[in-house]
């Protein structure tokens, strides 16, 4: 990780726009056009949700390097992979349905479609995954569960979920950019070259539009992931402008209410603040 700014222009307008909001707001930022890195609460654990789905993706293309797993491997979606899911479209359809496990990870990345990450994580360990992340240095990481129980409350501990860094989620992103065209990059992350390229497109894939996409022109390309959790909403991601890698971003809003006392939900708001950050990365980082 290169070295944290905490004050500058760009810093001072990031800042500005979380300390605009009654909730937590943790961010990491890289201005890959200088190799700059921003940050607010970056190493700070915090709900990882569905971000956390991109280093199971990756664990899972190691196993599948290291001939453990097989991406054409068939998988019947049976009733059990819906039970305690709340998202995605699959607990919505009839089981039966027979897909291999190259789609179970494309949809467990771009709709973030929960019977598909059980369909994947039952070929993963907790421990294998919690282990990967280690090894390639999320230190700050840490896989507890395979889906989070939907009882949870809004204020529920950390050791109750998954949870990580925004400096991790960063750290993760520049590895699989990085290892687009350096042979050193990808063996770190201990997956074949073609995986990584997979990786990324899957990233590119993603169909959800809000967070870290949602104030930026239509078109922009965005590989990210994002999440929904409890105590707020997050997303992670490469934001390309001109064909080119622009910025990463990693934001984590926490304690968010349910509601502000205007009476706009806490969620609308904190992914509007995830926006709003984005939106000052593209216009700083191009000035």
């Amino acid at each position: 990780m290169n070295t944290i700014i905490n004050s500058s222009k760009a810093a001072e307008r990031l800042n500005a726009i979380c300390d605009a909001q009654p909730f937590v707001t943790r961010y990491c930022i890289r201005n890959l056009l200088t190799g700059e890195t921003f940050g607010r609460g970056a190493e700070e654990e915090t709900p990882s949700a569905s971000t956390r789905k991109t280093s199971i993706m990756m664990a899972a293309f190691k196993a599948v390097g290291e001939g453990r797993l097989d991406l054409d491997e068939q998988i019947v979606y049976e009733p059990r992979f819906a039970e305690e899911v709340a998202s995605g479209i699959f607990r919505y359809l009839t089981p039966g349905i027979v897909i291999s496990l190259r789609d179970a990870i494309t949809g467990m990345m771009v709709l973030s479609d929960n019977v598909c990450t059980k369909m994947v994580f039952e070929r993963l360990t907790l421990e294998e995954v919690d282990l990967y992340c280690k090894s390639i240095g999320m230190t700050g990481t840490h896989h507890r569960f395979l889906i989070p129980p939907l009882a949870l409350s809004p204020d529920h501990a950390l050791g109750a979920v998954t949870t990580t860094t925004a400096a991790d989620q960063v750290m993760l992103l520049q590895m699989i950019l990085d290892a687009q065209t350096s042979k050193a990059a990808a063996e770190k992350l201990g997956c074949p070259a073609d995986l990584c390229q997979f990786a990324l497109q899957t990233l590119k894939n993603q169909v959800l539009r809000y967070g870290i996409h949602s104030r930026l022109p239509f078109e922009t390309k965005v590989a990210s992931k994002g999440g929904r959790g409890k105590r707020g909403r997050m997303d992670a991601g490469i934001v390309y402008c001109d064909g080119a890698p622009l910025y990463i971003i990693a934001a984590y809003t926490d304690q968010v209410p349910q509601a502000l006392p205007d009476g706009t939900p806490g969620y609308t708001v904190s992914l509007e603040t995830i926006g709003r950050l984005s939106r000052a990365c593209w216009d700083e980082f191009q000035a």
